[in-house]
């Protein structure tokens, strides 16, 4: 499936085949810059005054492309897409420090359709849905008063109403890891399981319009415990749990193999 390799293919052969991958990623990135960046602002992979970078205001905002990239048909019968990680210091914490610049590949050119700060797209996979589309699913997290609260979210991408290209996030499946904020995960014993604290290493799934990911979490074998005798109370705790909340020490949570449908949303029993 596409990646960033589309956008070299588009910036020539020559520079493939003749550049070193440093060089070639080096032209490629300002190539990209120079599509909302002057050239004299532009400092390797990094450009020190975005042109038209939302909310900045009198400030000169940086953007800093990262290697995170992301080729594909994100909107169906339109032209290929690619999504890059960005740093910036115009964004707050609660942005992530930065965002995804959003390209379009048009006729063999390539334009710059939007900046979508917070959303990063830094562990993502592209998961083809046919022959005119294609999906992006990532893995998210940020960290809030010592919860980690982590999804996989499928983006959404739309044209506005001018040329622009937006991205919405849509959560098949959220996570929360308490343990920074009350010395161990948790569950709610009202809640269903099962409940996920971590997830990491995305994939493309075993079938057609999936994805899968490693995750921690608590079954209904762990909610039986945990709600019922209680697991032994973990070393060091901060706080008092809420009525109805149990603690899962580390070691106690369930580890497994987890598929998500997307063309149902069903997100399958963890194995």
């Amino acid at each position: 499936m596409l990646r960033s390799n589309y956008l070299l293919a588009a910036l020539g052969a020559a520079l493939v085949f003749s550049a070193s991958p440093a060089l070639a990623q080096d032209a490629a990135d300002r190539t990209l810059l120079a599509t909302f960046c002057d050239s004299a602002n532009i400092k390797g992979d990094t450009c020190t005054h975005a042109k038209g970078y939302p909310a900045s205001g009198k400030r000169n905002c940086e953007v800093k492309l990262l290697k995170d990239r992301f080729g594909g048909k994100f909107i169906a019968s339109s032209n290929p897409l690619l999504v890059v990680n960005y740093e910036s210091g115009c964004e707050a914490r609660a942005n992530d420090d930065g965002g995804a610049a959003v390209f379009e590949l048009v006729k063999g050119s390539t334009s710059f359709v939007g900046f979508q700060p917070g959303a990063r797209v830094n562990e993502c996979v592209v998961v083809p849905r046919g022959e005119k589309q294609d999906s992006l699913v990532c893995l998210t997290g940020h960290t809030g008063q010592g919860y980690l609260e982590g999804g996989v979210a499928q983006m959404l991408f739309a044209r506005d109403y001018g040329k622009g290209i937006g991205i919405k996030y849509d959560f098949p499946l959220r996570a929360t890891d308490s343990t920074g904020a009350v010395g161990a995960n948790v569950v709610t014993c009202k809640k269903k399981p099962p409940v996920y604290f971590q997830l990491s290493k995305i994939a493309v799934g075993p079938r057609k319009e999936t994805v899968a990911f490693d995750a921690s979490f608590a079954d209904a074998d762990v909610f039986k415990t945990a709600c019922g005798k209680g697991f032994p109370k973990p070393k060091e705790t901060f706080g008092t749990l809420a009525k109805g909340d149990a603690y899962v020490p580390e070691g106690s949570e369930k580890k497994g193999w987890v598929v998500i449908d997307l063309a149902k949303r069903k997100v399958e029993p963890p194995g």
